[in-house]
C-alpha cells in the first residue's frame, strides 16, 4: 500500500521543543518601507545615540539586505545581536503579510503534533504486540517509518 502522502511530514525536521530556552540576546528594530516609482526605500526606528539608517533599492530583497549589513555594521555590534524587521508602510499588506506568517507558525506547529501523535501511536501499538505491517497499515504510514519510529534512538 502507498502512504507517501501521510509520511510526508517527516520530511520537515522537528521543532526544537526548548527554544524559549535558548540563549538568544538580540536587538530587534524596526523598519518601515515604501515604494515610490521604481524604488523602495526604508528607515529603521528606535537606533540608539541618535544614530539613523535608510536604504534605497531597486527590489525588497536588496533594500532588507542593504539594511540587515548596515545597522550591525554602524553599531558596531557582534554578528547575530541585531535584527532588522522591515514592514511595508502600507497597514494593509502588513496585516496580510502577519497573517501569511501566523499560518506559516501554524501548519509548522500543526506538522510536529502530527509527527508526535503518530509516534506515539506507533510506540503504543508496538507495546501491545502490533507488528510493524499491522501498524503501517491501520496509521496509514510506511512499514519503514514505523521500523524507523521504533528503532534505539542514536546517541
Amino acid at each position: 500500500m502507498a502512504f507517501e502522502f501521510f509520511d510526508m511530514v517527516f520530511q520537515q525536521p522537528d521543532i526544537d521543543p526548548n527554544l524559549d530556552d535558548l540563549p538568544l540576546e538580540a536587538v530587534t528594530y524596526p523598519a518601515t518601507a515604501r515604494r515610490d516609482a521604481e524604488v523602495w526605500t526604508a528607515e529603521v526606528h528606535g537606533l540608539p545615540d541618535g544614530l539613523s539608517a535608510h536604504a534605497e533599492a531597486a527590489t525588497w530583497h536588496e533594500m532588507e539586505e542593504a539594511l540587515v549589513a548596515r545597522v550591525p555594521r554602524d553599531l558596531k555590534a557582534a554578528p547575530g545581536t541585531v535584527i532588522v524587521s522591515v514592514e511595508p508602510a502600507d497597514q494593509n499588506a502588513v496585516t496580510a503579510i502577519r497573517a501569511l506568517t501566523q499560518a506559516r507558525l501554524n501548519r509548522a506547529l500543526a506538522e510536529q503534533a502530527e509527527r508526535d501523535a503518530a509516534r506515539a501511536a506507533v510506540r503504543l501499538l508496538a507495546s501491545q504486540g502490533w507488528d510493524a505491517e499491522d501498524i503501517g497499515t491501520v496509521l496509514r504510514l510506511p512499514t519503514a517509518r514505523v521500523e524507523n519510529v521504533l528503532a534505539p534512538a542514536e546517541v
